[in-house]
């Protein structure tokens, strides 16, 4: 486990640093995930894709976090579908890297409005097993790319 958290805080930080000074990083290949892993992706564009903030919460632990750029965390299923009612739209993600052990583990990606698009942004789930074997989103931190000028 602690090598998985050393690989995800590397990737966090990369990632960040890089979006901080408005330098993209060039396209990272995506990865095919686990069919319970990827389960969360798909089940998570669907619900954003139907603006449907009570199946979105849903995908979360009870004591996850949205962690969104420019605003305080949100915890807890409550509030995740409070801070999500009324948004959504088109989304497709996809994986870059992931890692499991255990009951614990982490997607990172990209998203986009359009299929097969350019990535807008990135992302990083952090996931819990729950009591049923199903993943569950733990944290969920995304940023829009910057593209130099």
């Amino acid at each position: 486990m602690q090598r998985i958290l050393v690989m995800f805080f590397i990737l966090a930080c990369v990632t960040s640093v890089a979006g901080q000074q408005g330098i993209t990083l060039p396209s990272e290949p995506s990865v095919t995930l686990p069919p319970e892993l990827a389960r969360v992706l798909r089940d998570y564009e669907a619900a954003w894709t139907a603006k449907d903030a009570t199946r979105l919460a849903k995908l979360f632990a009870e004591d996850g976090y949205v962690l969104p750029a420019g605003s305080p965390p949100v915890r807890g299923r409550a509030g995740v579908e409070t801070f999500y009612t009324g948004k959504g739209g088109p989304l497709f993600l996809r994986a870059i890297a992931y890692a499991s052990e255990g009951k614990v583990g982490y997607i990172i990606g990209g998203y986009s409005g359009a299929a097969g698009g350019p990535d807008d942004g990135k992302f990083t789930l952090t996931l819990a097993k729950g009591s049923d074997g199903r993943w569950l989103i733990m944290s969920d931190m995304d940023n829009a790319n910057r593209r130099r000028r």
